[in-house]
């Protein structure tokens, strides 16, 4: 007979699951009792802590994004610190962009919310410093900064993985950081 699961344990076994769902199935054939199946529990556990789909669904993504969120790298210029998480996000990410951005489609739909609504939160403490450090350094005008143009390759590198579902080449990663992106910061 299995271990009963307490506490934390219990809450991440049910968000994995919930998770699992996900990528699974997707949103639209998103279920508490497919979580539960998934999780090996019972209704009731579910539903003491989530009373409904919706807000299982947003416990989940909050915990996605809690666990996927990246080191910024500090390579001392922007390029390469830019080329480095941009790196790190297409060799470890491909599947949760996926999923955040066509599995959940559903739901951005029923709560107008959107993947850039998502990922935007709590950006300011990570991606943003790489951008006040190059200001710091002298390398980019900080008046240039618009929230799209600090978005912009990050947002190319999801459209690439969205057009291919795989991880993309270097030169493209490259092609995007130095024909798109630096050309509008310098």
């Amino acid at each position: 007979m299995p271990e009963r699961r307490r506490g934390a344990a219990l809450e991440k076994a049910l968000l994995d699951a919930a998770w699992e769902e996900l990528a699974a199935n997707g949103y639209a054939r998103f279920t508490m009792d497919a979580v539960v199946q998934r999780a090996g529990t019972s209704p009731p556990v579910l539903y003491r802590r989530w009373s409904d789909r919706d807000e299982l669904v947003r416990a989940t993504i909050a915990r996605s994004l809690e666990e996927n969120r990246l080191d910024v790298p500090d390579t001392g210029t922007l390029r390469e610190d830019v080329l480095t998480l941009m790196r790190e996000i297409n060799a470890t990410r491909v599947q949760f962009i996926t999923v955040m951005s066509v599995h959940l489609a559903g739901y951005y739909q029923e709560t107008g919310t959107s993947p850039r609504d998502l990922l935007a939160t709590g950006r300011e403490n990570s991606v943003d410093v790489l951008f006040d450090r190059a200001v710091d350094r002298g390398e980019i005008k900080a008046e240039l900064l618009t929230e799209r143009i600090k978005s912009l390759p990050f947002d190319l590198l999801r459209h690439e993985v969205l057009t291919t579902f795989a991880p993309v080449s270097d030169d493209v990663l490259e092609e995007i950081v130095d024909t798109v992106f630096l050309p509008l910061v310098r």
